[in-house]
């Protein structure tokens, strides 16, 4: 069982800036108010394009609509990293098979020193074939190239010059600064389902496991494979890192209600989850009821504290 001095607590920012009047400066100015009431972290979600294909999204529902704005994560990261002092910074997920490996690598070891050794990536590959061929990145192979992005990412960050021969790219005595302050065991974590295959490329290349559904015995049932797997590569079982969003439950009065959602969290800890995320979009109308998410959030990571 995860020690509950564990727990972390996050926020999901995908439309923060609506909560502002669709400013996104103000809303990124707030986090530092968020980081003082006890706030851990922030996510960002990831889409370089969109297509129109909406109906091919696998979990249900899109639920975004077309013409909602993506912000490019590292960047707005970037400007979050300048506004705080404290909060992991994070992605659930950025879809790294859309960017040079080697441009990847420069880009998190670039904000991971400008916030002082705070990032936590959250890698996938997305779920629409559309966007990558407008990216002009092939939609088979996407996740052996992910898995070779990392390994191209822990080259640069701790070997100059570096090198690396793989699939898809191939150098020698390539050099890349500046290295992260996390060096080359930067936090990743990959938002892939669990079954046997990637369970075997969270445990041989990743750090954790960003659970894609909130079912609470399909999460304990990973977490358990992974640790096992973990164990048999000689690495610490308790070392592995799950950030989860427990599934929303509604009040008596049909709205979305933040303790009954919290309520849910408890079976996610149990389970081994280290980190519980929340989106104040789902959950808050203003500026008031973002803080007053903020609030709960951090009085529920204190009552799961030894």
């Amino acid at each position: 069982m995860t020690s509950k001095s564990a727990v972390r607590v996050s926020l999901g920012l995908i439309g923060l800036e609506t909560l502002f009047g669709g400013d996104i400066r103000a809303a990124v100015n707030w986090l530092k108010v968020a980081e003082d009431l006890g706030i851990d972290g922030v996510t960002l979600t990831d889409h370089v394009v969109m297509g129109e294909a909406l109906d091919k999204y696998p979990y249900g529902p899109f639920p975004m609509p077309l013409d909602w704005p993506w912000w490019e994560p590292i960047t707005l990261l970037s400007a979050i990293a300048q506004a705080t002092t404290r909060l992991r910074l994070q992605t659930a997920v950025l879809i790294s098979p859309l960017r040079p490996a080697v441009l990847l690598a420069k880009q998190l070891a670039t904000l991971d020193v400008l916030s002082g050794g705070r990032v936590s990536i959250g890698l996938g590959v997305g779920w629409q074939r559309e966007e990558y061929e407008a990216s002009g990145v092939p939609w088979e192979g996407r996740f052996g190239l992910m898995i070779e992005q990392i390994e191209i990412c822990r080259a640069l960050w701790r070997d100059a010059p570096a090198a690396h021969h793989g699939k898809t790219v191939n150098f020698d005595r390539i050099h890349s600064r500046p290295f992260p302050v996390q060096g080359d065991r930067l936090p990743i974590m990959l938002g892939i389902a669990p079954n046997e295959r990637n369970v075997a490329r969270i445990a041989d290349h990743a750090d954790g496991w960003l659970p894609i559904q909130a079912d609470v015995p399909s999460i304990a049932d990973g977490i358990a494979r992974l640790r096992e797997a973990f164990a048999a590569r000689g690495r610490d079982p308790s070392s592995l890192m799950v950030r989860a969003v427990p599934r929303a439950a509604k009040g008596d009065d049909g709205k979305l209600d933040i303790a009954r959602t919290l309520d849910n969290a408890h079976a996610m800890i149990e389970a081994g989850v280290t980190e519980i995320e929340l989106f104040p979009l789902h959950f808050a109308k203003d500026r008031a009821g973002a803080e007053a998410l903020a609030e709960k959030l951090a009085a529920f990571k204190a009552s799961t504290t030894d």
